[in-house]
């Protein structure tokens, strides 16, 4: 099961975060078709949030066909985005580069911002795909 972590201070909404993150355990394979999310009682007990942010995110994905509502049972996946398994052997290049970049002493941001710079690079002609 998915566990949210919000950040306060990214500018970004909450809900949008709740959103990006269930995509991210989408395409990482940690959620797939059948299991369910969290209700939005365990997501507010879990990080304090107003529970219609978490019930707009749920609609947001539910709207986008990636999950599904089903009346007194919860909300369920529907659809994977997975193209890429968490154990993929490019995910352990990646952890051991972002090892390294933070024995260099480059910060999380940092990290973000030079990360998002090679992708931009390298997949410039589908910017805006989520």
């Amino acid at each position: 099961m998915v566990e949210y972590r919000i950040d306060r201070r990214s500018g970004v909404a909450t809900y949008v975060q709740i959103v990006q993150q269930t995509k991210q355990a989408l395409r990482l394979g940690l959620l797939e078709p059948g299991d369910r999310l969290p209700t939005a009682r365990e997501v507010v007990e879990a990080t304090a949030i107003n529970p219609n942010t978490v019930l707009k995110a749920y609609r947001e994905l539910e709207r986008e066909g990636l999950v599904e509502a089903r009346r007194g049972l919860g909300t369920f996946v529907r659809k994977s985005l997975s193209t890429a398994p968490a154990d993929s052997p490019l995910r352990a290049e990646l952890d051991a580069w972002a090892v390294r970049a933070r024995e260099a002493g480059l910060g999380r941001e940092d990290v973000a911002a030079l990360f998002t710079s090679v992708l931009d690079t390298h997949f410039a002609e589908s910017k805006g795909d989520a």
